[in-house]
């Protein structure tokens, strides 16, 4: 039911319908009126209009036609019309698909589907199937902003199980869908009511499932512990069993029973994805992550989505966002944007060009004095290459590519994001910077555009644009993984230049080449051994480094190398030891602070 943006108001299109109707075209007449639903589903005068319509073609169905492209509107339109002709269920059919699509719309609000006698009308298991179809397409919970419009859903629920008070089908889903409303005592009591009048399988994982909204712990696992003695071959009940332990603190009884479930059948989607998330829960191992990543791939077809490997790699350094940047330059930086006031700076160090670039760029008031620059040189490539992005002249550097064209910084701002699912879903994302050029993505990492306008773009360019910068320059190289990938990844240009980047000078480019290479090996099972040699070369060459002098970049790679899939043990042990040293606490909390900031505008988009 694709959604089209109607230009005119509800009482534009009202007008038009009536005007359609005077002159007898109920054709038009009825597509104007099925507009003014969707702008305004509860007004009483598209209601009318729509009754007069109805009136006028003796209740003509085929006015509001249905079929695989069907506006949203014409199907409420028909919902109203099929309850009116004495036919309420087949309406409360297309108005649960209807929510289904857009469930923030009020399509259900209306007099007869809250009407106390209702539900006489209807087959309770009738009703039940509609309340299942309803939840079906809600979150659990529903968040409170999204919960008026399946409020009427609920007095449909209350009115039906007043009616039928012993029907354990409707009990159930009647329970179901007043957890997600946040009336959890109310769904204890249905679930109850429905195990009571008839046992089953599915009223126990209803009760189950109330009782833990409702924090009863025990007697949830012990509603679902029946729900298993009922049907032992059920083994999404086994991971939601597994589930409930592993929240409550109970590991190895929850990894318990999925491997229950995974003797019955190793391929079982829920237990696979349960037993992974358990496992990293259980030791941290990347391996278990990477190992769901390739489930995933291997068997798209699964019977729902899954959200564990989301779960897991949610707020992580790499797996699932940028890491901020930190330094003295950049806590400067900081200071002068919270100020608003000119501050200055003295630096023992250099720090990476992409910070004192994006310090300058951000803040021209900004004083940077570089006392000394230790050895090794960070403004010297670690390796050589034919790709030298920066030159210096004494300590200030400057980009020695091109400015990217508008396209490609049109492009960028779509798609550059701090966060991401998981590494994969960075990587599918990144697909939209396939067609621009080699020089374009290059020009991008030194050349980052401005914030986009958008709520988040203000916020990382009103209180760190570093995280901008970053942000950036990690979607340009996971662009790069999408350059010419016709060509093997031993010989090819997207390998080559990801690593003359890793090794070129000291820089957040350095990071986002890294990440983007880590990502590569979780997507490409193929390029694993090639990845985690390169990943160990590159730590080893940071650690030895940082024997000499502080590496702005060392924490930020040994996150990447806990990342990267097949790593051997020795530079596992390497990263640890890196992330585990110590780390600038100056810049801690106002991060923190940020990311909080970042998130709460992520869950609301």
């Amino acid at each position: 039911m694709p959604e089209d943006d109607p230009a005119l108001s509800a009482e534009e299109e009202l007008a038009l319908a009536r005007l359609a109707l005077a002159e007898g075209d109920l054709r038009h007449a009825a597509g104007h009126v099925a507009a003014a639903l969707v702008q305004a589903p509860t007004l009483p005068e598209v209601h009318e209009t729509l009754a007069r319509i109805a009136a006028a073609s003796g209740g003509d169905l085929d006015l509001f036609p249905l079929g695989h492209h069907a506006f949203v509107g014409a199907v409420v339109a028909r919902a109203h019309l099929l309850a009116a002709a004495g036919r309420p269920a087949e309406g409360l059919d297309l108005l649960a698909a209807a929510t289904g699509y857009a469930p923030g719309a009020e399509w259900a609000a209306v007099p007869w589907v809250t009407a106390p006698d209702l539900p006489e009308r209807l087959d309770p298991e009738r009703t039940a199937r509609i309340l299942m179809q309803v939840c079906a397409t809600a979150p659990d919970p529903v968040p409170r902003r999204l919960r008026d419009p399946l409020r009427p859903y609920l007095a449909l629920a209350r009115n039906a199980v007043t009616v039928h008070p012993a029907h354990p089908l409707l009990l159930g889903a009647a329970s179901a869908l007043a957890r997600r409303l946040g009336e959890v005592a109310l769904a204890v009591t249905w679930a109850s009511r429905g195990v009571r009048a008839q046992p089953t399988k599915l009223g126990e994982v209803w009760l189950g499932y109330a009782y833990r909204s409702a924090g009863r712990t025990r007697d949830a696992l012990a509603a679902l512990e029946r729900a298993v003695a009922l049907d032992p071959d059920d083994l999404a009940v086994y991971a939601d069993i597994a589930g409930t332990l592993a929240d409550n603190g109970r590991l190895d009884d929850a990894l318990g029973w999925i491997d229950r479930a995974l003797a019955k059948d190793p391929t079982f989607d829920c237990a696979v994805h349960t037993a992974h998330r358990l496992r990293f829960q259980r030791d941290g191992d990347v391996a278990h992550l990477v190992a769901l990543a390739d489930f995933v791939r291997d068997h798209p077809d699964d019977t729902h989505e899954h959200g564990d490997l989301a779960e897991c790699c949610r707020g992580r350094p790499w797996l699932g966002q940028v890491t901020p940047a930190g330094g003295p330059v950049l806590d400067a930086l900081r200071q002068a944007l919270a100020a608003d006031a000119p501050v200055a700076v003295r630096l023992d160090a250099l720090e990476p060009p992409s910070a004192m670039r994006t310090a300058a760029a951000a803040a021209p008031g900004l004083a940077v004095e570089v006392t000394a620059v230790a050895d090794p040189d960070p403004r010297e490539p670690r390796r050589a290459t034919t790709r030298q992005l920066w030159r210096y002249d004494g300590t200030v550097a400057a980009p020695t590519l091109p400015t990217p064209s508008t396209e490609a910084a049109d492009r960028i701002r779509q798609l550059a994001h701090p966060a991401w699912p998981h590494p994969p879903a960075a990587y599918d994302a990144a697909v939209g910077l396939a067609t621009l050029d080699l020089a374009d993505l290059l020009g991008l990492l030194v050349h980052p555009p401005a914030a986009p306008a958008t709520a988040l773009g203000r916020v990382l360019a009103g209180q760190d644009p570093s995280l901008w910068v970053r942000c950036v320059q990690v979607w340009a190289c996971l662009g790069l993984l999408h350059h010419r990938t016709d060509e093997p990844w031993a010989e090819s240009t997207r390998r080559r230049v990801l690593l003359e980047l890793l090794w070129g000078v000291e820089d957040w480019i350095t990071e986002a080449a890294l990440f983007a290479l880590v990502t590569a090996a979780w997507v490409d099972p193929a390029v694993r051994a090639d990845v985690a040699r390169v990943v160990a070369e590159r730590l080893a060459d940071v650690a030895a480094v940082a024997r000499e002098r502080r590496v702005p970049i060392a924490v930020s790679l040994a996150h990447l190398a806990l990342a990267t899939p097949d790593l051997d043990p020795a530079t596992r042990a390497l990263a640890d030891t890196l992330v585990t040293g110590p780390a600038p606490a100056t810049r801690r909390r106002p991060l923190r602070r940020l990311w909080h900031r970042l998130t709460t505008l992520l869950r609301h988009r």
